[in-house]
């Protein structure tokens, strides 16, 4: 990923482009862009200093406006969950995100592994598809209920 931290003319930019052709440029966005999600990545960071983190905005899911950060899975493997029972793991990583979950955030999927854990299957699960409010009903409608 290329992330540019100064300011530069469009005409380098481009001459920078041509040099490095066939390497995928992604937009970099602000965190000011995701405030809950880089909340979330801070202060799992900070909490479980992870060998890996992945954090999913899924609010695109579910009904909810347009650039909502409602609905996330987060995928934290680290050190820290040695020993732990799966509630135990579950419980640390809701106890760091308390703020979140009493504020903005509706759903939290989270998957805690070892780094153990991660190296025999490092996958993550698939989110079923929403079911709630409108969704759910039109569900019931198709099924003849």
């Amino acid at each position: 990923m290329l992330q540019v931290t100064k300011t530069i003319s469009q005409a380098s930019l481009w001459r920078q482009v041509r040099l490095i052709k066939g390497v995928v440029i992604r937009h970099v966005t602000m965190a000011t862009d995701r405030p809950v999600e880089t909340s979330i990545r801070q202060k799992l960071t900070k909490t479980f200093e992870p060998v890996h983190l992945d954090v999913i905005n899924e609010s695109s899911m579910h009904n909810v406006p347009r650039g909502s950060e409602t609905h996330f899975k987060v995928v934290v493997i680290s050190e820290r969950f040695d020993k732990e029972s799966l509630i135990k793991r579950h419980r640390l990583v809701n106890d760091t995100l308390k703020e979140e979950l009493e504020g903005p955030v509706h759903a939290l999927s989270i998957q805690a592994k070892t780094p153990a854990q991660w190296s025999q299957n490092a996958s993550v699960s698939k989110s079923p598809p929403c079911l709630g409010g409108m969704a759910h009903e039109q569900a019931q409608k198709n099924q003849g209920r």
